[in-house]
């Protein structure tokens, strides 16, 4: 697994052995960065269910301002701290242990683009994530929620303020977009 473009270009990542994450393939990511590379420069992103960190870091070498990454597996932990080391992205990262909603609550700044990747079985999280990201505030008016995904299972339940932009088919895996709308900004 590698960075794909930006600064940190061709640079190596470590992933979490085991088969308690699934890092985004390389095919993927690149594909999901060229859909979204106008959303990238100056985001503030969130990666809940982080892995390896790769999307947010992927994220930060493409101009992300800063990044949050949650991740509730102290191994996975272990490999982002590692990755955002070998990045030299410190100063632009916060890494929050733990479960995704201590992310959601911890900290005050509004997200312009939100990554969720969660374990596949997890199908239920993608609408409470992004309902709690709302009610907490923590999205800016016009944030993206990307949400990667089994394709044989489509995300159910985004309602307003959301509203899903794209859907995509890689093979097994699907990636939604949802766009945010906060009707009082």
């Amino acid at each position: 697994m590698r960075v794909i473009a930006g600064e940190a270009r061709g640079r190596r990542l470590f992933a979490p052995e085991g088969d308690e994450t699934r890092p985004t393939a390389d095919r993927v990511r690149e594909a999901l960065f060229n859909i979204i590379r106008a959303e990238v420069e100056d985001a503030v992103v969130l990666d809940l269910f982080a892995g390896s960190g790769a999307l947010a870091l992927e994220a930060i070498s493409r101009g992300a301002t800063s990044a949050v990454l949650c991740d509730k597996s102290p191994r996975a932990v272990q490999v982002i701290r590692r990755n955002v080391e070998l990045m030299r992205a410190g100063d632009r990262v916060q890494i929050v242990p733990g479960d995704w909603q201590r992310a959601v609550s911890a900290g005050g700044e509004r997200f312009t683009l939100v990554f969720l990747d969660p374990p596949y079985r997890m199908t239920a999280v993608y609408a409470e994530a992004a309902r709690r990201l709302h009610e907490a505030s923590r999205l800016a008016d016009g944030a993206l929620i990307v949400m990667e995904h089994d394709a044989a299972s489509p995300i159910e339940g985004i309602e307003p303020p959301f509203a899903i932009e794209d859907q995509r088919k890689y093979r097994d895996t699907a990636l939604t977009l949802a766009r945010y709308r906060d009707k009082k900004a």
